[in-house]
């Protein structure tokens, strides 16, 4: 049985919390059930720990006249065999990623060791050719071999075998088997420059070693045509299969509807859903590492079924400054959180501009802080309205291309290394987090990389909602909506390493970020026996488990 009392106590309104009501809350009923969770995430066990910064002990001075005497290997190294003591000194190259050492990550191949000669070789195989750090895990990788006295020479290979899609292969028809990753670009608002990120960040993929393709969902208005300048401006198709072939641009493979020789459509909606549908599945893309895809704006029926139609491994939300753009992106933000798409980064388009020594912001500022704060995403990269940008749209060559060492083109890098490490993160391996609704307890369990487990009554997760639904997206203020007591998760899936999406059991979905559950921390219940808890608006509320 649950004995539960509530009263209401004075007191200011916590920011993140609606206040009190001064109504009986309901926590229960509190029943013993088997755990049905759509998604159960089982606690994880404590990480083994590893080194967290690695070695860069310098090279031992060589003779080339006499090989030097070899001193005693240090204790502990005694028993080891060379291929051991290599193995050892890599554990020192930490991924930064995974927080983990190279050897424990997998990227450690083909190891070769002869101690006569003092030549030790291996490969490194990365998840992606596209690796911002490979440079790096070679030079540790040299320095810390070298660092053992009886190795001379130090021959490393770099290579790439990206694991499986974040989904299953069935999510990717036709054409798009052999994708690895697809990546959308989306602003759900227009004029806010998403095309422009689309094509400088596919250049910039393409740059980073990985081989690429971009794809313009726009059917209304094409832009890809103006922006890049292939030999080839006109699709073709095989009379047979009727397989559509890319036409390529500076490596990158290309397809869009203004490429058909039809210009823009006027057509209705579902007829537009089901020529995107075709153009994507029946192009003949072959092996690439990424396919990004340039949405249209808005999230109707276009949207939803080019989600629907391929997995898709994570998505990009473009923005601008402006209150009114926010409100745009964040319900496609909730649209691609309601397909289980994870949103990896915010792009703040036309955020500034530099003149006589001063930084300027026509447009306000705030949009993208908001978004990654609200929303809990890992990356924020600001671009400034620069006349090179959209000049070199413009003018059929990207930015990136025509200018690869600018200040802009630096920052595409930034924008592509990190949608590159949050994919390597999501496709590598299971996210570290663990959120599980235990309908035993009736509470939802959240497990957070390093941190004990604690409890949270279902209660306080969803009348802590960030989403429009809960907070007005003008004043910030929350709502005053009253929350069905008996709503409760019905699935809780992850959003890449980021957040969760709940499904409540009365239609309500909810995204929850990591750092939001974090907060809520404060407010956690003991598993069994009295458990107390301070809701929203500083209503107190106790129960008895039973």
């Amino acid at each position: 049985m649950v004995a539960l009392r509530s009263n209401v106590r004075a007191g200011t309104q916590r920011q993140s919390f609606v206040t009190g009501r001064g109504c009986r809350v309901a926590l229960g009923p509190w029943t013993v059930a088997p755990l049905t969770n759509g998604v159960p995430f089982p606690p994880s066990a404590p990480a083994v720990p590893r080194p967290k910064t690695p070695s860069h002990s310098p090279s031992i001075p060589r003779s080339s006249a006499t090989p030097p005497t070899a001193p005693p290997p240090p204790i502990g190294q005694q028993q080891r065999t060379p291929e051991e003591q290599v193995l050892a000194q890599l554990r020192n190259v930490i991924d930064p990623d995974f927080g983990e050492d190279i050897v424990a990550c997998g990227f450690v191949r083909e190891l070769a060791v002869d101690p006569a000669s003092g030549s030790v070789s291996f490969t490194l195989e990365l998840t992606t050719p596209a690796c911002p750090v490979k440079e790096m895990f070679q030079r540790q990788s040299t320095e810390v071999v070298k660092a053992l006295p009886w190795v001379r020479d130090v021959t490393i290979r770099m290579t790439s075998q990206p694991p499986k899609p974040l989904l299953p292969e069935s999510g990717r028809p036709g054409g798009l088997a052999k994708v690895r990753h697809i990546i959308a670009v989306s602003s759900c608002k227009g004029g806010v420059g998403k095309s422009t990120v689309s094509v400088n960040l596919a250049y910039t993929l393409a740059q980073m070693g990985a081989k690429v393709g971009i794809f313009d969902a726009d059917v209304y208005g094409p832009s890809l045509p103006l922006m890049v300048n292939p030999e080839v401006k006109v699709l073709e198709m095989d009379p047979v299969t009727k397989a559509i072939y890319p036409t390529e641009y500076e490596g990158v493979k290309v397809v869009s509807f203004g490429f058909a020789g039809q210009g823009s459509a006027i057509m209705r909606g579902p007829m537009v859903s089901g020529l995107i549908q075709q153009m994507l599945t029946t192009a003949d893309w072959g092996e690439l590492d990424y396919l990004v895809v340039d949405f249209p704006p808005g999230t109707g029926d276009i949207q939803l079924t080019l989600c629907q139609t391929v997995s898709f491994s994570a998505a990009v939300i473009v923005t601008t400054p402006q209150k009114l753009a926010f409100i745009d992106v964040a319900k496609g933000i909730r649209m691609f959180a309601r397909l289980v798409v994870p949103c990896v980064a915010v792009v703040e388009n036309m955020s500034y501009f530099e003149a006589d020594g001063k930084r300027f912001f026509p447009f306000g500022q705030g949009s993208g802080d908001r978004i990654q704060r609200d929303f809990g995403l890992p990356n924020l990269v600001r671009f400034p309205i620069v006349p090179d940008l959209s000049a070199a749209g413009d003018g059929g060559q990207p930015l990136v291309v025509a200018d690869p060492t600018c200040a802009t083109s630096t920052a595409f890098m930034e924008l592509g290394a990190a949608v590159v490490r949050e994919v390597a993160k999501m496709a590598g391996r299971p996210a570290r987090q663990a959120v599980y609704y235990d309908q035993q307890q009736d509470l939802v369990s959240v497990q957070l990389p390093g941190e004990p487990e604690f409890l949270l009554p279902p209660a306080v997760v969803r009348e802590n909602d960030t989403s429009a639904t809960s907070v007005d997206e003008w004043t910030g203020q929350r709502k005053r909506e009253e929350v069905p007591q008996d709503a409760r998760p019905a699935a809780i899936n992850p959003l890449g390493n980021y957040a969760v999406q709940i499904s409540w059991s009365d239609g309500f979905n909810q995204v929850a970020s990591y750092e939001l559950l974090d907060e809520l921390r404060r407010y956690s219940v003991s598993r069994g026996g009295p458990v107390a808890a301070v809701l929203t608006g500083g209503l107190a509320a106790e129960a008895q488990l039973g």
